[in-house]
């Protein structure tokens, strides 16, 4: 018996199947990572001015996602009531849209002992009492969390918003308060199944994306990552891509968000195509969301500007 030649039969078949999972796995990530309309959604508060206008804003771009934040004219959707959120969800699931990302304001104010950088002109009366609510939120912060993780699950969203505090002069110095604040936080989210993503945002103690991957690397669950806002590290004079883009870990970005300035003709303008390019190569498996943030009676139009540019560059890739 010709042993030699079944070994030889087997082999160039293993080699062919091999081949053909490859083939296939690598398509499978491919089709993962690109980048098109159905990865694109917007927060929906800039974009309208009622629940119904913003749905008639994913329907006119055929858009199957929302990011939320504030009803329109109203509440943020992380602390709605569980008949409200409910109401809500049901308004979206009837309208085949989903939620891409829950934001929320979650310890953005000034932590119970720290100062802000900027200083507020402001009465001794004002004073006192906005330290007394932002001591009383601070107080509150877990069952805030806890009514926003519900919020999310009514909602059929895993991604949730966090943030760092109001920036103090030396935020480096609170970093280890900001750990244990957010590792409490994301043992509770973690139980929940829920990824807390910290946004990088001008006013907070994190606001570049080199200082977002120093945090991270003090955080390291896989329960707790990056909503990355490029344009947020602008004013401290980060360079939003690709030194800012480069110093995130790729596999801790949860979302990632796009202001309108960066994509319509501002001085903010990035290149879109690239970044879009680089979040493929990479493997980004989330969602783009677009939060307008030029602000005055042309919000709208220029939700609908960037809109329609952001589908233009992701139809041309």
């Amino acid at each position: 018996m010709n042993t030699d030649s079944g070994i030889s039969d087997i082999i160039p078949l293993m080699t062919r199947r091999e081949l053909l999972l490859g083939t296939l796995t690598a398509a499978s990530l491919s089709a993962k990572s690109k980048i098109d309309r159905s990865r694109l959604s917007f927060i929906t508060d800039e974009a309208a001015k009622t629940p119904q206008e913003a749905i008639d804003f994913a329907k006119k771009y055929s858009l199957q996602f929302v990011e939320l934040r504030n009803v329109p004219g109203g509440k943020e959707y992380a602390f709605l009531s569980a008949p409200e959120i409910k109401l809500a969800a049901t308004q979206f699931t009837q309208n085949g849209l989903r939620v891409s990302f829950l934001n929320a304001s979650l310890l953005k104010f000034s932590w119970p002992g720290t100062e802000p950088a900027r200083k507020r002109v402001e009465t001794e009366e004002a004073r006192a009492k906005r330290l007394q609510s932002e001591l009383d939120r601070f107080a509150r912060r877990m069952d805030d969390l806890r009514t926003a993780i519900r919020n999310c699950h009514i909602l059929g969203v895993d991604l949730l918003r966090v943030f760092t505090g109001t920036r103090v002069a030396e935020p480096e110095k609170l970093y280890p308060r900001i750990v244990d604040v957010l590792g409490e936080m994301t043992l509770v989210a973690e139980k929940e199944k829920i990824h807390l993503l910290i946004e990088n945002e001008a006013s907070c103690n994190i606001a570049t994306s080199a200082e977002l991957a120093t945090l991270l690397k003090q955080l390291p669950s896989k329960w707790i990552g990056a909503n990355w806002d490029c344009l947020n590290g602008l004013s401290l004079g980060e360079q939003p891509f690709p030194q800012g883009y480069e110093a995130i870990p790729r596999k801790r970005i949860g979302n990632v968000q796009i202001k309108g300035k960066s994509v319509l003709d501002y001085p903010e303008k990035l290149d879109w195509r690239t970044i879009f390019h680089r979040l493929e190569k990479d493997g980004y498996p989330g969602k783009i969301g677009l939060e307008t943030h030029i602000f005055g009676e042309g919000q709208i139009a220029a939700s609908h500007a960037s809109m329609r540019e952001m589908l233009r560059i992701v139809e041309d890739l």
